[in-house]
């Protein structure tokens, strides 16, 4: 369920909005344990996922760093051969 939570400090170019709403999104299903919630607990959920996108944009908004920002397609091909190594067998 969290496959898609991805490291979003230190990038070039930054993190978008709609990147960090997904994190959030996957973090709160996966801590709610539901990927869609129920009607009764779909506005608890919607301000989780409002809460949650908050603070790590505030987090990611504070966060200090010496390393050079790290590039997408560079970090995504190593991604892509890890996997491939992984899922070879």
């Amino acid at each position: 369920m969290c496959r898609n939570i991805r490291t979003l400090h230190n990038f070039d170019p930054p993190a978008t909005p709609e990147e960090v709403r997904a994190a959030a999104l996957q973090y709160v299903r996966k801590v709610s344990g539901s990927s869609k919630p129920s009607q009764a607990n779909e506005a608890a959920f919607a301000r989780a996922v409002d809460a949650v996108t908050e603070a790590t944009q505030r987090l990611l908004d504070e966060l200090v760093t010496t390393a050079p920002p790290k590039n997408r397609e560079v970090e995504a091909a190593k991604a892509r051969e890890r996997a491939a190594l992984r899922y070879a067998r």
